[in-house]
């Protein structure tokens, strides 16, 4: 996030008065309930005390969490901006349970549209869609989007951050301790890099419906294009997100995950010296953690959707292949979200019935394989017979299919997700942007 932490000056206070507080409670006599909280307090200054920690990092197998190379991953640090992947739990999870949807209007008050750059600049008294909460976070790590999701779900930041506390304790994440919803500075929010992955890979096998949000490398937001903060995902084979951070404490965070040859992997870094080295550093360890571990030919437990570089090979294997064998490898590798479109709110006369609105299944290295995924999804989709698939192209070939009123492409993407296969909603002002 765009945070550069506290000033010397603040750090130095601050950091003084948690030394006091760890020494007052380590002779002070306690019971049970406090000791808790000592024990809280004492990773806090352990953190303080020497600064910015060491660079410490774990990668595990997504499906069986298996630890694969740890380094460091116990100590306690600053979680950053990966914060928000707690706060992202508790969306999807608010989502799953029917509380909140996807639609919902979230109100933005003054206390959460005065936080911290980065962030959407929502104005007080305006409203946000749960949706464009989730793409904020997930692309500009919104610190303001943050806490409109943490004061509607919990009354109050500080409240819902004690609900994030708890969730983290309840996923096993014995070490990790919230005080807000964004991760900005605060000297007792503390996790570990295997508190972190246990999180990613809970929101993995927990949400597989929500996970591929946090592959979106760009999101339109009240005509803006936002762009993710994952640089490696566009440099790093099969990586598709998940979470970046960055507060001066802490220095660079990352926690990423990747899938090839059908197995997926988790890391965590924490601590870098900057954002490239820090990813420089993740692409090492996953290439490290993939080279360590045979190809699984059985396939994965949960469903999975693998990015653009999957196809991309040089040895011309895909291009060799059979339509229909194309098309089922196509989707059963579909790239989750790769531009993503803001909700709006509904108004008079707006364009909701134009027969305009597309869907898209996926972003792709390769013209080929977008336009075999475009005609292997609409195969998938009876109902959708005769619409018309384009490929736009950006950075990456875009697999579309277009001609549906917004209902019906909504109901297009139910229809693919009920089969495993991601897709996203796209609109006509976004699928004129891509025909410019």
């Amino acid at each position: 996030m765009g945070v550069r932490g506290l000033s010397g000056l603040r750090d130095a206070r601050a950091y003084a008065a948690v030394a006091v507080l760890a020494l007052i409670m380590a002779v002070w006599p306690i019971g049970s309930a406090d000791a808790s909280r000592k024990a809280h307090f004492t990773h806090s200054a352990h953190v303080a005390s020497g600064g910015r920690q060491p660079l410490t990092s774990i990668v595990i197998d997504a499906e069986t969490g298996t630890v694969i190379s740890e380094s460091g991953a116990d100590s306690p640090h600053y979680p950053a901006s990966l914060t928000k992947m707690m706060t992202l739990y508790l969306i999807f999870e608010a989502l799953d349970q029917g509380r909140i949807k996807l639609d919902t209007q979230l109100p933005v008050s003054d206390y959460a549209a005065s936080q911290s750059p980065t962030k959407l600049d929502l104005e007080p008294g305006e409203t946000i869609a749960v949706r464009d909460v989730i793409l904020g976070l997930v692309t500009r790590s919104a610190n303001d989007a943050a806490v409109v999701a943490a004061e509607w779900l919990g009354g109050s930041e500080t409240l819902f951050a004690q609900k994030m506390t708890a969730k983290a304790h309840a996923l096993g994440m014995a070490h990790t301790y919230f005080h807000n919803a964004s991760g900005l500075p605060d000297l007792e929010q503390i996790t570990t890099a295997r508190d972190l992955a246990k999180l990613a890979r809970a929101l993995y096998h927990d949400f597989p419906d929500m996970y591929p949000y946090f592959a979106t490398r760009e999101f339109v937001f009240r005509g803006e294009v936002i762009t993710t903060h994952d640089h490696l995902m566009d440099r790093f084979d099969g990586m598709d997100g998940i979470k970046t951070g960055y507060i001066r404490a802490s220095g660079f965070n990352l926690a990423a995950s990747a899938v090839r040859n059908g197995r997926r992997l988790i890391g965590v870094v924490l601590g870098g010296d900057s954002g490239p080295a820090r990813d420089r550093r993740m692409a090492a360890l996953l290439n490290d953690g993939f080279d360590r571990t045979a190809p699984d030919t059985s396939g994965t437990l949960v469903a999975t959707a693998n990015p653009a570089q999957s196809f991309a090979s040089s040895d011309g294997a895909f291009e060799s292949q059979s339509l229909g064998a194309r098309a089922k490898r196509v989707l059963k590798r579909l790239s989750p979200i790769g531009t993503a479109e803001a909700s709006t709110t509904s108004k008079p006369g707006r364009e909701t019935e134009t027969g305009r609105w597309g869907i898209q299944v996926g972003a792709f290295a390769q013209q080929s394989a977008a336009e075999k995924a475009a005609h292997a999804a609409l195969a998938a989709l009876p109902s959708a017979k005769g619409h018309a698939v384009s490929v736009s192209k950006d950075k990456l070939y875009r697999a579309r299919i277009g001609g549906f009123s917004e209902k019906d492409a909504e109901r297009a993407c139910q229809a693919l997700h009920k089969k495993h296969h991601e897709c996203a909603i796209v609109s006509p002002s976004a699928l004129r942007v891509a025909q410019n």
